[in-house]
């Protein structure tokens, strides 16, 4: 969800959705795993730890709680002023004044003929050699974020 706060700046933050879902679907598996495969003796329950397919699943939900905690640690978000953009998270900001923006184009990927979802957005910076690039997927409220973007290249265009 974009947030605009009182002087006219509109904030994008990471879409952090799929690694909240992941790892409750990898919690899950675990969890269903660790009692479908745990024993049953006389009436009291032994788990089973040396199956290395229970290590496995720990293993991948303990890389996904950490993914997930590096990326709320980070907090990477895009920022729109009236003059500049900034590409902000957790240890430093970039930020390009409108009039510094050479170009703004858009593309798909390949695979997502029609799709919203997988454009990708790539800004030239006249002082910088290789373009940012954007995927509008990977950030909250993409539509408003793509309106954006295409407000600010029809800027850059007219000037």
């Amino acid at each position: 969800m974009s947030s605009t706060k009182g002087n006219g700046i509109n904030t994008f933050r990471y879409n952090t959705s799929f690694y909240y879902q992941s790892t409750i679907i990898y919690l899950i598996v675990f969890v269903l795993y660790l009692v479908i495969r745990g024993e049953f003796v006389e009436q009291s329950y032994t788990l089973v730890i040396q199956d290395p397919v229970l290590y496995f699943l720990a293993i991948i939900v303990f890389v996904s709680v950490v993914a997930l905690v590096y990326n709320l640690f980070i907090n990477k978000h895009i920022e729109f002023s009236e003059n500049k953009i900034s590409f902000i998270d957790r240890f430093k900001t970039r930020s390009f004044n409108i009039d510094k923006i050479n170009q703004i184009r858009f593309s798909r990927q390949r695979r997502a003929i029609n799709s919203r979802a997988f454009r990708t957005i790539r800004i030239k910076i006249n002082s910088r050699i290789r373009p940012i690039v954007i995927r509008i997927s990977d950030y909250e409220n993409q539509d408003e974020l793509l309106a954006r973007f295409e407000e600010l290249k029809s800027k850059i265009e007219n000037k």
